[in-house]
């Protein structure tokens, strides 16, 4: 194993919005895991809500806690069985928030991100940045499964956006967008945008985006359709643009009870909605439109096997994730980076870390 330092600097969470700079051991890693220096980690959008205390128990469990699982870096060290698997310090990695347990039914068939022993870490499932300690630090360590090598045509920066890309991609997966369909989006965040340009990745007709403001705006660099909600009702704007059809698929990006009811509203007989976020309210879908029009509904835990996919999307360009990054920061100056990246100062969108 290379020299390690003793310690390390890290963002830690000791209660509800109680988070800073501390000194803490630096981790060692397991036979099957990796060891990274983080070189850039991106607050998320679900980072305010942990560090809030919005999941009580669950997210994290206990405190102290690092959070953070957006992130990219270099290996430094690895666990003898990573090793077998020809892991080797140097590597380039991007990382990602799940390791499933490997064992149980859902991760048999594929489905990791919805592991069956989900909290088990005795049994061998992990979820990084949320219950298990992330990467607002200057190492960190992952299962071999959570990390995905990176070409050198990838910034660490955008790198570190490679979990985000993935969440999107499995999103435009999820509704089963084919080539031509009109896909719609709501909420232009980061995640909509990246939802934005994975439909077009993946081959879809028209893309209408639902917002307003400045990002909204950011959605034309993206070749969307804009639609202001502020200006009109966002569901008969959608009809009317689409003949009074629907579109073929919906992706809810923003989940706040308007947008997941208008999402339903807004989708064609027979179409496709998919719920990518946590909504932190009560919601009452039209539950009579979802049934007597055989609407498919999908709701996104992260995402299954999509980093490898989104890979190569970032590499060649299908996915431009640079002109996402507005704002960079030393860890040392999270401070001011939660600040600018809650309150969306200066056109926020992705924010990132450099430990």
């Amino acid at each position: 194993m290379t020299e390690l330092p003793a310690t390390m600097k890290a963002m830690v969470l000791t209660g509800v919005n109680e988070i800073s700079l501390q000194t803490v051991p630096t981790p060692r890693p397991g036979p099957e895991d990796i060891l990274c220096r983080v070189k850039a980690v991106a607050i998320c959008g679900t980072d305010p809500h942990i560090i809030q205390g919005a999941y009580p128990g669950r997210w994290p469990k206990a405190y102290p806690f690092i959070p953070g699982h957006e992130w990219a870096g270099e290996v430094v060290a690895v666990g003898e069985k990573a090793a077998k698997f020809g892991w080797r310090p140097g590597d380039r990695v991007a990382g990602t928030s799940h390791a499933g347990c490997g064992f149980c039914r859902m991760c048999t068939t594929g489905r990791y991100n919805m592991c069956e022993n989900y909290g088990r870490e005795d049994l061998g499932h992990h979820q990084y940045g949320h219950y298990t300690n992330g990467a607002y630090a200057e190492y960190v360590v992952h299962s071999m499964k959570s990390v995905h090598r990176i070409p050198d045509r990838i910034s660490f920066d955008e790198g570190a956006i490679v979990d985000t890309t993935s969440i999107a991609l499995h999103s435009v997966k999820r509704g089963r967008v084919q080539p031509g369909d009109t896909v719609t989006v709501f909420g232009p965040g980061p995640m909509g945008l990246l939802a934005v340009e994975c439909a077009w990745a993946v081959g879809a007709g028209r893309v209408l985006l639902v917002g307003a403001g400045d990002r909204l705006a950011k959605g034309a660099q993206y070749q969307a359709e804009l639609v202001d909600y502020t200006a009109r009702d966002p569901v008969s704007a959608l009809l009317q643009a689409t003949g009074g059809r629907g579109a073929d698929v919906s992706i809810d990006c923003a989940s706040t009870a308007d947008t997941m009811i208008q999402a339903v509203q807004a989708t064609r007989k027979g179409g496709t909605v998919v719920y990518t976020g946590v909504p932190l309210e009560p919601v009452q879908l039209p539950m009579q439109k979802i049934v007597l029009e055989e609407m498919d509904i999908f709701g996104v835990r992260a995402n299954r096997g999509t980093c490898e996919e989104s890979i190569p999307l970032i590499a060649s360009g299908k996915v431009d994730v640079k002109s996402l990054i507005t704002h960079v920061f030393s860890l040392e100056e999270f401070p001011r980076a939660y600040e600018v990246f809650t309150k969306r100062i200066d056109g926020a969108l992705k924010v990132i870390l450099h430990p």
